[in-house]
């Protein structure tokens, strides 16, 4: 069953087409990732489907909503963590965890369980009582996707996660990422090709606004005829397989 599909999805700035046609299809409870070079388009797509720019032309469908023309449903199921740690620096991790609880209208018993859950999740009690902003940025960046799940989207938006991040900050959210596979649909951008083939079930590879490819890290490896999936990655964007 999909999660997503969508139809031509098109996002031009004058005479720049920051994403050309896309269409592609996201399986419930996958974790897709959208891997390309800065300035591929990812960011762009994820900002259409979170419903934070509006296409220029074409259409998806989130959980059985247009993004075009049901944009506060489709609002109503998704949530993200863009590329920029969105915590509220003078509050510490608990406050923050409680004030998105507050934010979505839970009753006091729901937000004790729910900031329970994630702290645990997410392994953050060694610093729940500490302000958001003396965090480093591997435990800002934890914060900020636990935050984008108070909610219990059915899909998550993640941006560029690991972005900044040392290969230890880095390493443990993959763990926490691969927690969450199966449990929510996950679309993640990124332009690391170890994270792609290391947690994606599947792999859409952009270049210049267009999506060149879909499948398995496997798959890419024996479309492009390479056994690295880094060289893959290089034949496929030079123009190995369009």
């Amino acid at each position: 069953m999909a999660a997503i599909v969508t139809d031509r999805l098109t996002k031009k700035y004058k005479d720049l087409i920051a994403v050309d046609e896309l269409s592609l299809s996201v399986r419930k409870g996958e974790l897709f990732s959208l891997l390309g070079v800065n300035g591929a388009g990812k960011t762009t797509t994820v900002k259409m489907l979170a419903c934070l720019l509006k296409p220029t032309s074409g259409d998806a469908i989130i959980g059985g909503r247009s993004i075009v023309k049901e944009p506060q449903k489709v609002k109503e199921i998704i949530s993200l963590s863009p590329q920029e740690t969105a915590v509220a620096p003078a509050l510490t991790v608990c406050e923050n965890l409680k004030l998105m609880c507050g934010v979505h209208g839970f009753k006091s018993d729901k937000t004790a369980a729910k900031v329970r859950e994630m702290t645990e999740l997410f392994g953050l009690g060694a610093v729940s009582g500490k302000k958001a902003g003396k965090l480093s940025g591997g435990w800002q960046r934890r914060l900020s996707i636990a935050m984008a799940l108070i909610s219990e989207p059915r899909i998550l938006f993640l941006d560029e996660p690991t972005l900044g991040l040392d290969v230890i900050a880095g390493s443990d959210l993959w763990d926490i990422l691969k927690e969450l596979k199966g449990k929510v649909t996950v679309i993640l951008t990124t332009h690391y090709m170890e994270e792609a083939e290391s947690l994606s079930d599947r792999i859409g590879i952009m270049r210049d606004g267009r999506l060149l490819i879909t499948g398995t890290a496997e798959e890419l490896k024996a479309a492009a005829g390479k056994e690295k999936f880094e060289d893959a990655f290089v034949a496929i964007v030079k123009g190995g397989r369009a």
